[in-house]
């Protein structure tokens, strides 16, 4: 299989707020937009990849009628350069309500997770060395790849 794109469709009953949450504070642009659905892309820059993300009135009937629902339960993670500057701009500038307040984490995130309008929750992470405990659950591939220069 070759896929060409992977993004999440977020169901929601606040397709604007949503709209305005994720192009205000996300830097996302509309590339589509009707009224039951809004299509929205991060650019990427020289060496970094561009993002896609959608936002569907849960009650569309391109849905199928069992799963006609707003999303609950859903986290995603945004992996940023410098956490403390998003929690800086994000909560202490920005005035959102962070749902779990920054903090280091022995698995080996820097992070915190504000809530988007429709409830999904928004991980802000930065990367940082894990304890001992940590580092030899990861994978050796992926640990040679993240903390051999750490």
């Amino acid at each position: 299989m070759r896929l060409g794109s992977f993004y999440p469709v977020i169901g929601t009953t606040r397709l604007a707020e949503s709209r305005d949450f994720y192009t205000e504070w996300l830097g996302f642009e509309i590339t589509f937009e009707a009224d039951w659905y809004v299509s929205l892309r991060r650019r990427g820059g020289a060496d970094e990849p561009e993002y896609e993300l959608a936002l569907l009135d849960h009650t569309h009937p391109t849905v199928p009628e069992a799963y006609r629902k707003p999303v609950q339960g859903l986290l995603l993670n945004f992996e940023v350069d410098d956490v403390d500057a998003e929690w800086e701009r994000l909560v202490v500038r920005g005035g959102l309500r962070a749902e779990l307040e920054i903090k280091s984490e022995d698995f080996g995130q820097r992070h915190f997770i504000v809530a988007d309008p429709s409830g999904v929750l928004i991980d802000m992470i930065t990367e940082i060395p894990p304890s001992a405990e940590y580092a030899a659950q990861f994978s050796a591939e992926y640990a040679t790849e993240k903390f051999a220069d750490r």
